[in-house]
Parts: C-alpha cells; sequence; structure tokens
C-alpha cells in the first residue's frame, strides 16, 4: 500500500512538473510518458504488493493449521492420560472395596466364633 502511494505521489509530482511549460524534462521524456513510467511502476508495485499478501496469507493458514493439528495432538494426549488415571482409579477402587468386604467378613466370622 505504501507503494502505490508513493507511486501516484510521484505521478502527481510528475504531472505538476510538467505543467512547467517552460523547460523540458530533463530526462528528455514527455510529460505522457513520465505519467506511463509512472502508472506501469504503480501497476508493478501492486502486482508484488498482491503476491506479498497471498504468500503472507498462505503462510498463515498453514501455520493456523499447524497450530490446530498440534492442539488435536496435544488434547488426544490428554484424553488418553485421563482414561489411565481413570482405569487406576477404577482399579484402586475395587481393590479398596474388596479389601473392606473381606475385613467385614473377617469381623463377622470372629465375632461368630466367640
Amino acid at each position: 500500500m505504501n507503494k502505490l502511494l508513493i507511486a501516484l505521489s510521484l505521478a502527481a509530482t510528475v504531472a505538476l512538473v510538467g505543467c512547467n511549460k517552460d523547460k523540458a524534462p530533463e530526462t528528455g521524456a514527455t510529460t505522457g510518458e513520465h505519467l506511463e513510467n509512472a502508472a506501469t511502476q504503480a501497476g508493478e508495485d501492486v502486482k508484488n504488493a498482491t503476491a506479498d499478501a497471498a504468500n503472507a496469507t498462505a503462510t498463515a493458514v498453514d501455520n493456523a493449521a499447524d497450530s490446530a493439528v498440534q492442539a488435536a495432538d496435544n488434547a488426544a494426549a490428554h484424553a488418553e492420560n485421563a482414561a489411565a488415571h481413570a482405569t487406576d482409579a477404577a482399579k484402586n477402587a475395587t481393590a479398596a472395596t474388596a479389601a473392606a468386604v473381606e475385613q467385614g467378613a473377617a469381623d463377622v466370622k470372629e465375632k461368630a466364633q466367640q
């Protein structure tokens, strides 16, 4: 965008200088040629700026896709870890329940023998 503004400013300056009929342009080019060159340069600048913007957009999309994949991988790893902890907790709870039942049965048997 800055290049476009510079090119347009240059074109306006050339047009204003070209309006001075007392002197010929230093390059020997007519005002029309200067304007045509400025317009050509502005077109090239716009084309380059568009290509740069397209490349930046493609890079941003690639980075976003990579980040999404990493987030999905992290979420899957955390879910797997949580499942492993849940399994361990269920095993521990089952073992504690079985131990309590066995202790209760032992207490009942001991009282029955007295």
